[in-house]
């Protein structure tokens, strides 16, 4: 394949597909490449002689007529911190799937090795615990690409670089979408033993830091103008297509207000927020939802992995009723739905709530990208932010919950939109109608 950069795909960000504009951007507007979109004509009808379009992707067409499937391999890089990264891969998955890739997916932190996958959990766990810490690192070294990143990029390749050869010489692959900056960086450092070979990254960050970008990654995909301009600060000439953050498929089609509330047991006209924050659990949720309880909110409390802060819930329930506590559940988006608000901190949490039409109120308790990320939503409406002091947290819930009686119920962003973006960056990095 030939050298690939120079160019920059504009496709639909969030806010425009938000706000009705998430078409592809004008042929022949400077410095742009029209993007090749699968599916409908833009009359409105199908293509001519297209195959029936797959349900899955909520009737956008993702190969084109008469073409046979051809199955290319896809490795999507992973990182076990949180949950956000494997959900973004699961959604690249899903697309490449239906497009006739067989995809598997790695974690990066595990190709670190033996104690150094879980230590490097333990270090970024240990930075965010002390107050300004991780502040200090990601401000002054990750954003500018500082010696201390440097140093940690190289450190992490040191072991990911054999594991990804390894992974990629076991089975034939041709394309890489590193989801995790330490896969970015392997990725780009073993794309010259694999002939054909294509690496492209994902972030979903605001401020796309230094150890994200590198000379040899063909296409970037993020989810801001800001982004693509961050990435550019590195790689001026970088190939870049703005995207919608992808959302689970569960969140397009919610139960209403009322049937969440009656099999959750909560009064149709009380107030009733969710509460969460990450697989994690980070902040001060047990003690938010005790004074936002004591203040007359239905507080749905949601503690992810966080075992401990679940048992500290359920604790708190037996003795405030309008506490309703759970652990890592697969109910969030009816949990959504029954809300007239959700509470959490800067994340994927923020575009599932967008989807469902619930407003936000976030907690500012994720340093570092958490703060470039909460930034990037307030900018972006229907979003507002508190302390985390449970006194703060409560008169913050109070005032939103009197600004949006009753919330929205519609769905604010639709499948399509990712499908279309991803499908048109794909076109340019040489998987398109022909591939």
């Amino acid at each position: 394949m030939a050298q690939i950069g120079g160019s920059t795909v504009n496709g639909p960000s969030e806010d425009d597909v938000e706000a009705g504009v998430g078409g592809p951007p004008a042929a022949g507007e400077p410095g742009v490449t029209e993007p090749v979109l699968p599916g409908p004509a833009a009359a409105g009808g199908p293509v001519a002689g297209a195959l029936p379009a797959d349900p899955r992707t909520h009737g956008v067409d993702v190969r084109p007529a008469g073409t046979p499937t051809r199955r290319g391999g896809a490795l999507l890089l992973s990182g076990s911190l949180g949950m956000g990264h494997d959900v973004m891969a699961q959604a690249c998955g899903a697309s490449l799937t239906r497009r006739g890739f067989t995809t598997r997916t790695a974690d990066s932190l595990r190709m670190l090795g033996g104690r150094n996958g879980s230590r490097g959990e333990k270090v970024f766990r240990g930075m965010i615990a002390v107050p300004g810490l991780y502040d200090a690192v990601h401000f002054s070294q990750m954003r500018t690409g500082g010696r201390l990143a440097q140093a940690i990029e190289r450190t992490s390749s040191r072991f990911v670089v054999p594991a990804l050869r390894e992974e990629l010489a076991a089975q034939p692959t041709d394309l890489v979408i590193s989801i995790f900056a330490t896969g970015a960086a392997a990725a780009s450092r073993v794309k010259a033993e694999f002939p054909g070979l294509v690496t492209a990254v994902f972030s979903t960050d605001c401020c796309v830091h230094r150890l994200w970008v590198h000379d040899n990654t063909d296409l970037y995909l993020v989810t801001s103008q800001t982004a693509a301009r961050y990435v550019r600060r590195f790689s001026p000439n970088a190939l870049i297509s703005v995207v919608p953050t992808p959302v689970r498929e569960p969140f397009y089609d919610p139960p209403t207000q009322e049937e969440a509330r009656a099999a959750l047991g909560i009064p149709a006209d009380a107030p009733c927020v969710l509460l969460m924050s990450g697989s994690w659990g980070l902040g001060p949720l047990v003690e938010g939802a005790a004074a936002m309880a004591a203040a007359g909110i239905y507080v749905l409390a949601v503690a992810g992995r966080n075992q401990r802060l679940a048992a500290r819930l359920a604790s708190l329930s037996e003795q405030q009723h309008k506490v309703i506590p759970f652990g890592f559940t697969d109910r969030v988006p009816a949990l959504m739905a029954a809300s007239d608000l959700v509470v959490t901190s800067s994340g994927d949490t923020c575009s599932e709530a967008r989807v469902i039409g619930r407003d936000l109120l976030l907690i500012d308790v994720v340093p570092g990208h958490g703060r470039d990320n909460l930034q990037k939503e307030l900018e972006r409406g229907h979003a507002e932010v508190t302390n985390t002091d449970p006194v703060s947290l409560t008169r913050s819930a109070l005032a939103c919950l009197d600004r949006v009686k009753p919330p929205s119920d519609r769905v604010a962003i639709g499948p399509h939109a990712w499908e279309r973006a991803f499908g048109a960056a794909l076109a340019q990095i040489g998987f398109g109608a022909d591939w």
